[in-house]
């Protein structure tokens, strides 16, 4: 007997209670609207703030280069579990409820205040980067043209030498021989008759100039611009107007030899 007597016990006092205008609700219907819904607000931007700082670990874990910073992630533990607690409001008290919005605001503002400062930190990594790159890009240009431009002076002072002995009678000759054989197949015996030919004609003298007819150079090209064909140089540099001469003869002559006893025979070729 005594079970049911003390169910009808707490049924009464439950209804004196309610009569005294004292009533047992849950937990989150104990706090009032505001409080309510500020901690609705709360939970709004702790997720967003989580999510921003989610997607920002992910960047960072992603990227090539590292922010300057000792934190390279945002810490999300403290404020997941506080939001995941908070989001469950009608298990809360309405102290819990007060706490642990003030919770989540300190912790969504905390949680901001490192995002930014890591976001930060990454892009001016960034841009340490990009500059970096630019500035070994630009170094490895000038390296590259200082290179090119010393390649090309030394190639220059190395034409200039080579110029400079062709045109000299030995060098010139050098050079005919070089051609003669190369080109044409003439062995020694015939670059004999071209050196009779043109020692005859200009001493190898690529500044040789006739006055009385305007022969010019070498070959004694006459008149001498007929050389251009060789190239626009042929004024000043033997390798140039022996190219021509040596085309000359060829064409004329068939051989050296040839154009030398034609020289012997009327005094000109």
């Amino acid at each position: 007997m005594r079970r049911p007597l003390i169910g009808i016990a707490i049924g009464a006092a439950l209804v004196a209670t309610a009569a005294a205008g004292i009533v047992y609700a849950p937990a989150a219907l104990g706090a009032s609207d505001d409080a309510i819904a500020q901690a609705s607000d709360a939970v709004d931007d702790g997720k967003m703030a989580l999510t921003y700082a989610t997607a920002l670990n992910n960047v960072v874990a992603a990227s090539d280069v590292q922010p300057g910073t000792v934190t390279t992630a945002v810490d999300l533990a403290e404020l997941t579990a506080d939001v995941k607690a908070l989001d469950a409001v009608d298990e809360l008290s309405a102290i819990s409820l007060a706490g642990l919005t003030d919770d989540v605001v300190k912790g969504t503002a905390q949680v901001q205040s490192v995002t930014v400062a890591l976001s930060n930190a990454l892009q001016t990594a960034e841009e340490a980067k990009i500059a970096e790159e630019a500035r070994l890009k630009a170094e490895a240009a000038r390296i590259a043209a200082e290179k090119a431009a010393k390649e090309a002076a030394e190639q220059a002072r190395r034409a200039a030498e080579a110029l400079a002995a062709a045109n000299t009678p030995d060098g010139a000759k050098s050079v005919a021989r070089s051609m003669a054989s190369e080109r044409y197949g003439w062995g020694e015996g015939e670059f004999s008759c071209l050196e009779s030919l043109w020692t005859k004609e200009s001493g190898w003298n690529y500044q040789a100039y006739n006055q009385n007819g305007g022969a010019t150079g070498i070959p004694q090209a006459l008149p001498g611009d007929k050389m251009a064909t060789a190239g626009s140089d042929w004024r000043t540099n033997a390798t140039t107007q022996i190219s021509w001469g040596l085309d000359y003869i060829n064409r004329a002559y068939g051989t050296p030899c040839s154009a030398w006893g034609h020289s012997q025979a009327v005094n000109w070729y």
